[in-house]
């Protein structure tokens, strides 16, 4: 089974950017959609970012549009979740995660993900 190792967070002031990896080991990477969650303190866990196995479909949050890019390199096992013009209220834990099921649609749900990083802290200071 796939597993997902995030790096990349940081302290970053506003309007600044940050590039998030995630790294899979495991030989099926390319059939898995990937997704970008995060989780602020106190707050349930939300969507961020997905992207199919091929890399040809993306979705976003709405929040995030026209400031994050989701991509992927199929060959190197890594999705990249690249952050620009951060704000205070993108500061969360950022999880990647893994959606191991083949299904065609590209769920933005966190419970159609079932492999799971460990998540990297991302603070933007104001």
């Amino acid at each position: 089974q796939v597993q997902l190792a995030e790096s990349g967070g940081g302290l970053v002031q506003d309007g600044g950017s940050l590039r998030l990896s995630c790294a899979a080991s495991g030989r099926t990477f390319s059939s898995y959609h990937m997704g970008w969650f995060r989780q602020a303190p106190g707050k349930e866990r939300v969507f961020v970012a997905a992207i199919s196995g091929s890399g040809g479909r993306v979705s976003y949050a709405d929040s995030v549009k026209g400031r994050f890019t989701i991509s992927r390199d199929n060959a190197r096992s890594t999705v990249l979740l690249q952050m620009s013009s951060l704000k205070p209220d993108d500061t969360a834990v950022y999880y990647c995660a893994a959606d191991s099921r083949q299904r065609y649609r590209l769920l933005t749900t966190p419970f159609a993900y079932d492999i799971w990083g460990q998540g990297t802290q991302v603070t933007v200071s104001s």
